[in-house]
């Protein structure tokens, strides 16, 4: 390709937009443009880009033995109703009606389309196991876009569904897409790493993410350096989490009754932790309210704990909920927030659920608030005073706490997720009649696995982690153009554009991918542009190189090689298949 007949639109400076880094680059090197918050077109060099990672993930999936398919981004709202998901992911549908009236959604994924698809086709173990992938583009209605393609409403993703006869069968499954994408990855020049991660709205057993370190992700991960524990932040643990800490006030004895005080003006955890009531936070319960699809419940947490809304989230089964305004905790309460409490004797309503964080079991001589505004009650006994309908692992974990396997002081860091693996179940093949007739002729549901990567997302996280003062830093596998082709003179009659002119040609020929940098414009401004860009190597064809029969061959890092004419076409076909190798993939020509 010649850069004066496709479009590479630079731009010396980063626009207002961008927000991180990577989407300054992404701005700035001509790859993407902004049509609305969090909807992007691809300019020619990002498309050439996204299509090489969309080809990795192709090659990897069928060499995993997953079969292509292409499904609607239109789907009934029926199926919806049917899995469930209509309720629980309202928030991130995308809904809209025909012109006869019909609803509809735009797919945010596609468990409850491929699940009717295995339904209406499959009937027999003898067709099982079967995996099926597609790479489409996805709809999601995100409450604040933003971070460029990391956070998107119209976003490109591979989603693959697996289907078997048993959860050991299942696992197997499992195994081979997450080593399939330990495989992408690496070829894509990223490095990851895998933590257990909670499944949300999509449902199922367990989960893993793959994360890429980075200090801009909106991923914040848990992780054990003695044992190699590492989660995401919505579903980690830690021995703290697990059992009672913070041990109680002389827990050998009997805690008195509950004494109601007053705290007149205090209605935070750090005002009753100050003088002169001087209760430890780690001493006092936190009242939480929430409307979980309508109605109330009560959250209770130790009050140097924060509540973990997508742990609370998973074990609600829904995402429908948000906190209660102070209106609506008085009308239910009888107080406003800060003077909360779940102790029986105190509470408006006995018909509140009320669910606690397990580190909270058998905690004695608690404060907590009275419902009533300006008191608070002492020497609350969890067991005796409260009665909790549900126990959970709701808290954040914090950085230093043990490691609830091996003891170790966890460690957080932040880290943006390109993909996740999801072990379903029966969830969807059941709400949705996949099933299948074993050797006997007994009726099952199949077991499912759903497999997701952010595709466009993977691109940004590239070059998020792949850059440096001057611009992109692109591995050989992914980048636009292998080799930038840079002649200082232009005309067409001189050396140094036949020559670059002839290793176009020949290098085209050997299947190494080239730009052509034909414009007329200064040194300066061509190699600047290079480097924003990124191309791996640049061949700069110079008056003065050429007169000593030599051409500099410039890798994006590194320092500048100086090589015969001659020597030239084979040097730069070894480097970029050796770039290539060194990522795992097989060169092509």
């Amino acid at each position: 390709m010649r850069w004066t007949q496709t479009l590479v639109p630079t731009l010396k400076e980063s626009p207002a937009e961008a927000e991180i880094l990577s989407h300054k680059l992404l701005l700035r090197a001509g790859l993407i443009r902004r049509l609305a918050g969090g909807v992007y077109t691809f300019l020619p060099l990002g498309l050439r880009a996204l299509r090489k990672v969309e080809q990795i993930v192709r090659e990897e999936m069928d060499r995993a033995g997953a079969i292509e398919v292409l499904m609607p981004a239109l789907q009934p709202v029926e199926i919806w109703q049917q899995s469930g998901r209509y309720r629980t992911a309202a928030e991130v549908l995308y809904k809209l009606r025909d012109r006869a009236h019909k609803d509809w959604v735009l797919g945010p994924t596609h468990e409850e389309v491929i699940t009717l698809l295995v339904a209406a086709e499959v009937n027999s173990y003898r067709q099982l196991p079967k995996n099926f992938y597609q790479i489409q583009v996805k709809f999601r209605d995100e409450i604040r876009p933003r971070f460029g393609l990391m956070r998107a409403r119209e976003f490109i993703m591979k989603d693959a569904y697996s289907f078997d006869v048993s959860d050991a069968a299942a696992q197997i499954s499992y195994q081979k897409m997450y080593d399939a994408y330990a495989r992408i990855f690496a070829r894509c020049g990223l490095k990851t790493f895998a933590v257990e991660a909670d499944t949300g709205v999509i449902g199922g057993s367990f989960s893993h993410e793959f994360m890429v370190p980075a200090e801009t992700g909106e991923n914040e991960v848990v992780y054990c350096d003695g044992c190699g524990y590492a989660a995401n932040i919505e579903r980690a643990e830690s021995a703290v989490g697990r059992s009672p800490a913070g041990a109680a006030v002389n827990p050998s004895a009997e805690t008195p009754q509950p004494e109601k005080f007053p705290t007149p003006g205090v209605v935070t955890i750090e005002a009753l932790a100050a003088p002169p009531y001087s209760v430890a936070a780690a001493r006092q319960i936190k009242t939480l309210v929430y409307l979980v699809e309508s109605k109330p419940v009560i959250v209770l947490l130790r009050g140097d704990d924060q509540l973990n809304e997508a742990k609370f989230a998973s074990r609600l089964g829904t995402g429908t909920f948000r906190p209660a305004t102070a209106e609506e905790i008085f009308e239910w309460m009888g107080a406003h927030p800060g003077s909360l409490g779940a102790v029986t004797t105190t509470r408006r309503r006995a018909d509140i659920p009320v669910w606690a964080d397990t580190r909270l079991r058998g905690e004695r001589d608690m404060t907590t608030g009275a419902n009533e505004d300006g008191f608070h009650l002492r020497h609350v006994d969890v067991a005796r005073d409260i009665r909790v309908d549900q126990w959970a692992d709701l808290r954040t974990v914090q950085t230093g706490e043990p490691c609830a396997r091996c003891s170790q002081p966890l460690k957080t860091r932040r880290a943006i997720e390109v993909g996740h693996v999801f072990k379903l179940g029966t969830k969807y093949s059941e709400a949705l009649g996949a099933e299948f007739l074993d050797e006997s002729g007994a009726r099952h549901p199949c077991v499912m696995g759903c497999y997701g990567i952010g595709v466009t997302r993977t691109l940004q996280a590239v070059i998020e982690q792949s850059n440096d003062k001057d611009g992109i830093i692109w591995p050989m596998s992914v980048a636009p153009y292998q080799v930038c082709l840079t002649p200082l003179n232009v005309a067409p009659q001189s050396a140094a554009m036949q020559l670059a002119e002839r290793l176009y040609a020949e290098l085209t020929a050997a299947g190494v991918e080239v730009i052509l940098d034909d414009r007329d414009e200064r040194p300066g401004v061509k190699f600047k542009d290079a480097d924003l860009v990124g191309f791996p190597l640049r061949v700069n064809l110079g008056e003065k190189s050429l007169a000593r029969g030599e051409v500099e061959i410039k890798p994006r890092t590194g320092a500048a090689m100086s090589v015969k004419q001659d020597e030239a076409l084979a040097r730069v076909v070894a480097l970029v298949r050796d770039g290539l190798a060194a990522l795992g993939n097989a060169p092509r020509g």
